[in-house]
């Protein structure tokens, strides 16, 4: 199944480059360039493209207002990837907070920018979590506009369903929630499923900045439970 990308990004240099990357990828087709956030959500609407690879500064409407405005429409199902140029920036909260999946550092190699995408097409929410993680926690602790996501309150999750998204929450995986308590994966699966329809979050990072915000999940709780690379697919 090939992956339709579009590239938002204010400079013609950046959006030329990462389109020649991903072009090369056999799974990956970039369908549109966007050199704002005006322009990426027209062309959201336009073209559904399943992965936005969503630079967080640019003049007029910035990757937050953009992230926030494709994600909230009725139906939408595109996935943001968020590019930064620093790691634990309040703009890239925002941005996870608007409905954003992950994000990635400018720097990063087209190997790792390929993986990315294919990472937040597959549902795959959180890249990178020892930085993405940091980052929840930092800005939950300290926001003054922290709040939940959804006007739903946790307690319409079963006691099982909240403790399966305080270990999501932990940056645990499926297969690793799956043996702390002796379930099948399958199972886990499913429990994480019906958490984000309960919440109407669209994925494991919202999830993660739910728990942090309603006080599910402390800071600085998680730490010592990082994966290394990436969460399992919901």
């Amino acid at each position: 199944m090939t992956i339709r990308v579009l590239i938002a990004d204010d400079q013609a240099m950046v959006r030329d480059a990462f389109s020649v990357l991903l072009g090369a990828q056999p799974d990956i087709e970039v369908v549109a360039t966007a050199e704002d956030g005006v322009q990426a959500v027209a062309r959201t609407e336009e073209l559904a493209p399943d992965v936005i690879v969503m630079d967080i500064r640019m003049p007029g409407l910035d990757g937050i207002g953009a992230t926030r405005q494709i994600t909230s429409a009725p139906g939408s199902s595109t996935k943001i990837l968020i590019l930064t140029t620093f790691n634990l920036d309040e703009y890239v909260y925002e941005a996870l907070r608007a409905g954003a999946s992950g994000f990635l550092l400018k720097d990063a190699s087209g190997i790792q920018l390929a993986e990315a995408v294919r990472v937040v097409a597959q549902g795959e929410a959180l890249l990178a979590p020892d930085l993405t993680m940091r980052l929840i926690e930092e800005f939950s602790r300290v926001s003054p506009s922290a709040k939940q996501p959804t006007g739903v309150r946790i307690d319409a999750l079963t006691d099982r369903e909240t403790e399966v998204l305080g270990q999501v929450a932990q940056g645990l995986s499926n297969a690793e929630i799956a043996r702390e308590l002796v379930v099948a994966e399958e199972t886990v699966k499913t429990h994480v499923g019906r958490i984000l329809r309960k919440l109407q979050l669209r994925d494991r990072t919202q999830a993660a900045v739910f728990a942090y915000e309603t006080g599910l999940v402390a800071p600085g709780n998680a730490a010592h439970r990082m994966p290394s690379l990436r969460t399992a697919t919901q």
